[in-house]
């Protein structure tokens, strides 16, 4: 499938000076694992998905009534709440932003701007986001751009959708049961996924990359949400806006979970990436058990119920005692962090002298925690399946884990996965 600017020259039509909006880089192809893969180092191309755009929709903020829906195709569609999440708390501050947020069984991307007017009525400011709905986030990237272009008409030329209109006449997708029948709730594409060979890739706007700014904004206690991640705990991340940046750290922390075996982690949660929430998500919050999420409100800190691990820029902290230990950076973690920067320096190096564009950080950074994640889950696997299942401190250094450090998380692991042996670190202990 061609990129949208093959498929609709509409996508990339302007009008008037640009806002000042992220760019995002030129796009290579999507990629997705499967079994061996892994053990190759490679990612080959997955097969080209579909466009299904359920919904496009303009989003305004009214001086007197506050965020409003300004208008949508199809008309018919229900958008409660995606007034607030398409414009963040906070968003009157910065010029511009982008968001990825989750509206029902469907994900969606919006871009904000915020452009200074000579009016009174709009007390000096006009501010919109023009947004998508698609029942996967694995493609909303394609229309960073476009939606960048439209939200810079809208705020010059209010009321004026007939490029928004086209775009959904050619964009629309028929959802469909398995019985061919139309219905209005899509099957929910949870991705990444622990027991799927597979991970989504999305477009950063940064041109140094998702990842890289992933591990240069929290450095080693990338390793503390790996373990989080791993036990599928609810991760909540705070930061003022922009948001558009902290919505990929909430795809990174996905992303530090997967693992390519076979059959585990099939009776777990799914790591659930939510993107950007609010306060009207909270009744949706309780009732989930594992997700990752990001929000620019302050007030969820009080709401410890509502999860596990709360973020507050670079302060990982969680009010569980039990999960205390997790919180420190142990001697085998400082190892795995050196291989990843080692392995990051290698292929920058490849990069710049061989001229290798065929690896890129993404990859890597994917690849080294699956990696790291099949080692542990086949070196329990195999005590799992021996006479006396025993693991011990041996065990745990071979997975590259400390053993007296790890003992908390280790417990911790083979309970939320169900496997059955009997860790014999220090004190003699039965799972």
């Amino acid at each position: 499938m061609g990129e949208p600017a093959d498929e609709a020259p509409l996508l990339f039509w302007a009008e008037g000076p640009a806002v000042s909006l992220p760019q995002p880089p030129p796009e290579r192809g999507g990629w997705s694992l499967v079994p061996g893969a892994a053990g190759r180092g490679e990612l080959p191309r997955q097969d080209a998905e579909a466009d299904q755009i359920v919904a496009v929709f303009v989003v305004t903020f009214d001086p007197r009534s506050g965020n409003l829906v300004e208008w949508c195709l199809p008309q018919d569609i229900d958008l409660e709440g995606v007034e607030f999440k398409s414009m963040a708390s906070g968003s009157h501050k910065i010029q511009s932003d982008f968001i990825y947020f989750r509206k029902g069984l469907c994900f969606g991307l919006a871009c904000f701007a915020n452009m200074p007017v000579e009016s009174e009525l709009e007390r000096g400011a006009r501010m919109k986001s023009v947004g998508i709905l698609s029942p996967s986030y694995t493609l909303l990237y394609r229309y960073m751009h476009f939606l960048e272009n439209q939200v810079r008409h809208q705020l010059e030329m209010p009321g004026h959708y007939s490029h928004l209109e086209a775009f959904y006449d050619d964009k629309k997708g028929v959802l469909l049961t398995g019985k061919g029948t139309p219905i209005s709730q899509p099957p929910v594409h949870w991705l990444p996924s622990i027991h799927r060979y597979m991970y989504p890739e999305m477009k950063i706007t940064h041109p140094a990359g998702c990842m890289s700014q992933f591990i240069k904004f929290f450095g080693e206690q990338i390793l503390i949400l790996w373990k989080f991640a791993l036990l599928r705990k609810r991760i909540l991340i705070f930061s003022p806006p922009p948001v558009g940046v902290v919505c990929y750290r909430v795809y990174c922390c996905c992303c530090l979970a997967n693992v390519s075996l076979p059959g585990i982690g099939e009776t777990v949660p799914e790591s659930k990436p939510f993107f950007y929430v609010n306060v009207a998500d909270i009744e949706m919050l309780e009732t989930e058990v594992s997700y990752v999420a990001c929000t620019t409100e302050k007030i969820f800190e009080e709401k410890q119920n509502l999860y596990d691990v709360y973020v507050d820029n670079q302060n990982v902290k969680t009010h569980h005692e039990h999960l205390q230990p997790l919180l420190k950076i142990n001697s085998a973690d400082k190892e795995k962090y050196r291989r990843l920067n080692d392995q990051r320096q290698m292929l920058m190096y490849s990069q710049e002298v061989d001229g290798d564009c065929s690896s890129c950080e993404e990859d890597l950074f994917i690849l080294f925690f699956m990696e790291q994640n099949n080692r542990i889950f086949q070196t329990l696997m195999e005590v799992s399946a021996s006479q006396d299942k025993t693991l011990t401190a041996d065990h745990a250094r071979g997975m590259g884990l400390d053993p007296q450090g790890d003992r908390s998380f280790l417990m911790d692991l083979l309970e939320v996965y169900g496997i059955d042996v009997m860790l014999v670190i220090d004190n003699p202990c039965c799972t």
